[in-house]
């Protein structure tokens, strides 16, 4: 594997599992040194760690739970802390906005306490990561955000989820513009059904997968590596002249009325 990523530094939230372990897996065989975040679960992301490090790349795991006030200061206190010792500096090169819930509940039963549970996992945190991330990232860095493709087409099982993953490609073309005098780019990728525990409704049934795979172009459920490799895409430099843009990863889900 090419390694593009070389020399850079890579913060990936809600790294322990699904998509973002596989983007911090992906991230860090391109060379990159990679702070696997986690929220409540030290073993999994330890578990990514580990093996990063026996294929020959480097890592370290840094907890914080997201659901809490204080969360971005908390997870950027490890991160400091760690990249001290090892660089003697706080600055990093690629903040990866992967961690969030997608409880499935329905319009009529989502409660005041899980809506504000999406919110402030998915979009608050989200935010204040982001403002913490900005004051320690180099120019031409990367800020790459985990949307989804229900924000083009809403899933009325999830209709709270589906509504507060919009925010992200709306907040991916402001700081666009704030940041691009800095050279640092700014997107969002929108997977669609991937094999991972958060759509294991789906994924873990024949008929669940036959419903997805009705919606898509592509007729297979979608897996983790199929939204790294994009996200490690615009890691890179070769998507220098990529921003303000959500990347549909959904397998071309419901792009026509067929």
């Amino acid at each position: 594997m090419s390694k593009s990523l070389s020399g850079k530094i890579a913060v990936v939230t809600g790294a322990s599992r699904g998509i973002g372990r596989s983007i911090a897996e992906t991230l860090a065989a391109k060379g990159a040194l990679v702070a696997v975040h986690y929220g409540k679960s030290k073993g999994p992301a330890e578990e990514v760690v580990a093996k990063i490090k026996a294929a020959g790349g480097d890592a370290f795991a840094v907890g914080a739970d997201l659901a809490k006030k204080g969360a971005a200061q908390a997870l950027f206190a490890a991160v400091d802390q760690e990249l001290k010792q090892r660089t003697g500096d706080t600055k990093f090169d690629i903040l990866v906005n992967n961690a969030g819930i997608a409880p499935f509940v329905n319009f009529a039963d989502t409660t005041e306490e899980i809506l504000d549970e999406i919110y402030t996992v998915n979009v608050r945190s989200l935010f204040l990561i982001t403002q913490e991330a900005v004051k320690r990232l180099r120019d031409n860095g990367r800020i790459i955000s985990t949307s989804s493709g229900v924000v083009r087409t809403p899933l009325p099982a999830v209709a709270a989820y589906s509504m507060l993953k919009a925010p992200l490609d709306n907040l991916a073309k402001s700081l666009a513009v704030e940041l691009g005098p800095r050279g640092i780019t700014v997107n969002t990728v929108a997977p669609g059904v991937i094999n991972t525990d958060m759509a294991a409704d789906f994924v873990n049934n024949a008929e669940g997968q036959a419903f997805a795979i009705s919606k898509q172009a592509l007729k297979r459920i979608g897996q983790p590596d199929d939204v790294a490799d994009v996200v490690a895409f615009l890691a890179g430099p070769d998507s220098r002249w990529v921003t303000g843009q959500t990347i549909d990863v959904t397998g071309g889900s419901v792009i026509t009325f067929a």
